[in-house]
């Protein structure tokens, strides 16, 4: 019994690709207008309280705790365990907040592993 690699359709790969783009863009947004725009942590640091200082603080802590490379770490082995589109939507979630915020060597180490799981069966469907 052949098994067939993991493979997406097209309307999976357009899904795979606005979130991605819409991932990496927020992501881009919170660097470059909260993070490091002088501006906006001056007044964050002054004790502004608006919701992009409150969206550059959980970012901050997350990404000095790691927390969007190891997720994206995880999510990424178990893609190559049981590959899915849920798995690899998560994980690209992930890894794309994980690159732009600082946490570069785990996501990409996720972003291999997610690569990986397209050379896996595709679970049996009943």
């Amino acid at each position: 019994m052949k098994k067939t690699p993991f493979r997406l359709t097209p309307y999976q790969v357009q899904w795979l690709l606005v979130v991605g783009f819409v991932t990496v863009g927020y992501a881009i947004y919170i660097r470059y207008l909260a993070i490091e725009f002088s501006g906006t942590a001056l007044a964050c640091d002054a004790g502004l309280q608006s919701l992009l200082c409150k969206a550059r603080a959980l970012a901050t802590t997350l990404f000095r705790n790691s927390v969007f490379g190891i997720t994206a770490v995880v999510i990424a082995t178990l893609h190559l365990i049981r590959p899915s589109i849920v798995l690899l939507t998560l994980g690209l979630i992930a890894a794309g907040l994980g690159i732009v915020l600082y946490n570069v060597v785990l996501s990409g180490l996720a972003i291999g592993l997610l690569i990986l799981g397209f050379a896996r069966p595709a679970p049996a469907t009943a």
